[in-house]
């Protein structure tokens, strides 16, 4: 009898009774592994298109069709003939076939990841119930199914993400694996793996505090404190943070010799997820953050028979994320803020930030950013969704279909999504109530598109990233993300071209020998100061001057000069910086439209009120009235009360505008081409 299983700890892998099946083409591969994430649900067939393709083909479905029949001819064939091309789709039913899309029917545990998961669940089991040898035992087995990253070599943004909470996952049950090492008294022989987890994952302060502790326990007291200054200075540089209570908790009571009779505390025995902080509470200790998180996490989630879907499907973080150490550290304070606010005898209520802002200015990149390092605190489901508020060519999503979205990403399965937005959001809400799970609604319009998708109970947090500042709900906190700072730009600028097309030698026309290696500081800090220090028109511009060999600093500073070279210049053959921001024009009204591109035509700035009556011929009231609309849309600046002014790249982008001419504009538009 056939026995199929699907390794996908580590490289996509699939055995036939332990044979290796061979598939070929990267197509067929993330295929399947797309199968795999949404495993024992079916997958339709337009999420499969959207995840293959980024600009979809006119043959998509049909090319969809294709490489299932292939894949399905791969699984249904024993490993000696699997290449030749034979095989019947009906033979063993492994690809089945449904009325929206594709499933693998196969039991559970043909797949490891299944495995790993019920493992740690059980290990976790064994430990609240005091069996801590038989938690040990099996939190190993589960981590040794672990060949490597996970779906290594599956290029595809979906399966990238999944990867990233499988990653998590794994980091979780060694960190509980570790607690319970070092409760049993092991301690040098945990030295050297903890180093190299720290080392590969800095800023778990979990991993961390166990290796402080384990050395301490080695009678290393001088290297566990080094390993604590280490990482605090790594917080300090990379966040602008200090480590978390508990981490500074042990540090004091290293120094003090404090952790002398102390052990490792065992879970608390309502906790699925043992807490994997290595110190215990004091006699009278102030409850933590981690601490009430503890108290209120559930012991399991399930609906309607089916176990919730607690996968990690954010989008992967920049590798080149650079800046935003304030914001980053006002994100922190404020969900710190609401969780150790939240009194131990009532459930942790959700928390919802707004982050708002101009075009291309970072919003997503920082949400993103964000809710992966906050991931650790959210355990029960990580989700991500663009409700295209501001996307070409196709209109917002409505909260009924964002509310579908969300649902299936979190296991529900096709019967059970209800018809209806009200419906919906109820049955969405019913699924979070309890949790602490992370969302982020990216690209939103307004807040009436956000309001229905928000939790009403359980301990979530919730990301908003929009364009307009009338998006936030009630309740919400709000953050308006503005341009870099000057060392961010520039930092930023260099990652993205190169140090060495950054920092270029001086030739000698004679010799044609590098000379002295200059710091080109002012030639730079002009052209991020002609970028706007805008992340985008920096990305765009630092390429610019990495794909040209030829190019030097001064050059692009030299194009960048003129509104017509920034417009020619801040664009790649699949973006531009132009039109990313002249999406916020199609969400205003034709009066505001006008108002920007009469002020951008016009040659000073700031203006107050008077000077914009001035220049428009418009009576105050209404002049306000517009204003306000380009603020909430974060395309003028209030640099001081009553006084606006556009950024530089809005400016430039503004100018080429032509709206529909309106009676009270149209008059003044003439006027205003001669004055500027």
């Amino acid at each position: 009898m056939r026995e199929l299983e699907f390794a996908v700890l580590g490289p996509l892998e699939v055995r036939d009774s332990g044979a290796p099946i061979r598939l070929t083409g990267m197509r067929r591969r993330r295929l399947l592994a797309l199968l795999l994430l949404r495993f024992p649900h079916a997958v339709a067939r337009e999420s499969l298109v959207d995840a293959l393709w980024e600009t979809p083909p006119a043959s998509a479905r049909q090319q969809v069709h294709n490489a299932i029949r292939d894949l399905r001819a791969a699984l249904t064939t024993t490993p000696a003939t699997a290449g030749s091309g034979a095989g019947s789709t009906t033979g063993s039913g492994v690809l089945a076939t449904t009325a929206t899309g594709y499933r693998l029917d196969v039991p559970p545990e043909a797949v490891d990841a299944h495995r790993f998961t019920e493992g740690a669940r059980a290990a976790r089991a064994a430990r609240r119930e005091g069996r801590e040898a038989e938690a040990v035992r099996l939190f190993r087995s589960a981590l040794d199914l672990w060949r490597g990253d996970a779906f290594a070599g599956i290029d595809c943004p979906a399966v990238t993400a999944a990867a990233a909470g499988l990653e998590e996952e794994r980091l979780t049950a060694i960190e509980e694996l570790t607690d319970l090492r070092l409760a049993a008294g092991e301690s040098a022989t945990l030295v050297a793996e903890l180093s190299t987890l720290t080392a590969a994952h800095p800023l778990r302060d979990a991993l961390r505090g166990h290796l402080m502790l384990a050395l301490h326990r080695s009678g290393r007291q001088a290297d566990a404190l080094a390993v604590y200054d280490e990482g605090r200075r790594l917080l300090a540089d990379e966040l602008g943070l200090e480590p978390g209570r508990r981490l500074r908790r042990l540090h004091t009571e290293i120094l003090t010799g404090a952790q002398e009779e102390r052990r490792t505390p065992k879970p608390p025995t309502t906790d699925t997820t043992p807490a994997t902080d290595t110190t215990p509470a004091t006699d009278a200790p102030t409850p933590t953050r981690q601490a009430i998180e503890d108290h209120h996490r559930p012991t399991h989630h399930s609906h309607h028979g089916h176990h919730s879907h607690h996968g990690n499907h954010l989008p992967r973080d920049l590798p080149d994320f650079t800046g935003r150490t304030a914001e980053l550290a006002l994100l922190n304070s404020e969900t710190d803020a609401h969780h150790c606010t939240t009194p131990l005898t009532s459930p942790a209520a959700p928390s919802t930030i707004v982050i708002d802002g101009m075009g291309g200015i970072g919003k997503t990149a920082l949400a993103i950013h964000f809710a992966h390092r906050r991931t650790p605190d959210h355990p029960d489901g990580q989700h991500y969704i663009d409700l295209h508020g501001f996307t070409p060519d196709r209109d917002p999503l409505t909260p009924e279909e964002a509310l579908g979205i969300l649902l299936r990403s979190d296991g529900a399965t096709p019967e059970e999504i209800p018809a209806g937005p009200a419906e919906r959001g109820a049955a969405w809400r019913s699924r979070l109530a309890g949790r602490r799970a992370l969302l982020v609604l990216d690209n939103a319009a307004d807040a009436a598109q956000v309001t229905p998708l928000l939790p009403g109970a359980g301990d979530t947090l919730t990301l908003i990233t929009t364009r307009r500042k009338s998006a936030a709900p009630d309740g919400a906190r709000r953050l308006t993300l503005g341009a870099l700072r000057q060392e961010e730009a520039e930092t930023l600028f260099r990652r993205v071209a190169g140090e060495s097309r950054t920092y270029e030698a001086a030739r000698n026309p004679r010799t044609d020998t590098a000379e002295e290696k200059p710091r080109p500081a002012a030639s730079l800090a002009r052209t991020v100061t002609l970028c706007g220090h805008h992340p985008l028109a920096l990305r765009l511009a630092a390429t610019r001057l990495r794909d040209r060999p030829s190019w030097t600093v001064p050059d692009l500073a030299d194009r960048l000069s003129t509104p017509e070279g920034r417009t020619a210049l801040l664009r790649t053959a699949d973006r531009g910086l132009m039109p990313v921001l002249a999406l916020s024009r199609t969400r205003l009204p034709p009066e505001a439209q006008r108002l920007a591109h009469l002020l951008a035509l016009h040659p000073s700035t700031p203006h107050d009120i008077a000077a914009v009556c001035a220049i428009t011929g418009l009576a105050a009231p209404l002049v306000e009235h517009l204003l306000d609309t380009l603020l909430d849309h974060n395309l003028v600046d209030e640099p001081a009360p009553a006084h606006v002014a556009l950024p530089l790249l809005v400016r430039d982008c503004a100018q080429s505008w032509t709206p529909s001419a309106t009676p009270q504009l149209q008059a003044t538009a003439r006027r205003l081409t001669v004055v500027a």
